[in-house]
């Protein structure tokens, strides 16, 4: 995992704002990429995700007309102990990444 590709993933809200919503999932479970709020168009939000894949913090499956993503838990955990609950906890707070028209 590289840290530099990791953070500047995450200094973008939008894609921290993914990444505490998946970890908010105990159960780790897969979320359709059409599931999360960004207020982006559609080539937009492909960047984000990609970026997201590429700095190893998800996964992307593509299935049909769509596509889902998980969350490397493990990997980030491993790496990057606390970061998670660092994310889930700014979320929870209401504290956290504010979409583009200011909602948190």
């Amino acid at each position: 995992m590289d840290l530099g590709k990791v953070f500047a993933a995450l200094a973008d809200d939008s894609r921290r704002r993914v990444v505490a919503e998946l970890a908010a999932d105990p159960g780790d479970g897969e979320r359709a990429c059409g599931s999360f709020e960004l207020p982006v168009k559609k080539a937009t939000r492909t960047h984000h995700f990609r970026v997201l894949r590429e700095a190893g913090l998800i996964v992307q499956r593509d299935h049909g007309n769509g596509s889902a993503v998980s969350l490397c838990r493990r990997d980030i955990e491993r790496h990057l102990p606390g970061l998670l609950a660092l994310l889930t906890g700014e979320l929870e707070s209401g504290g956290g990444p504010r979409r583009r028209d200011g909602v948190r």
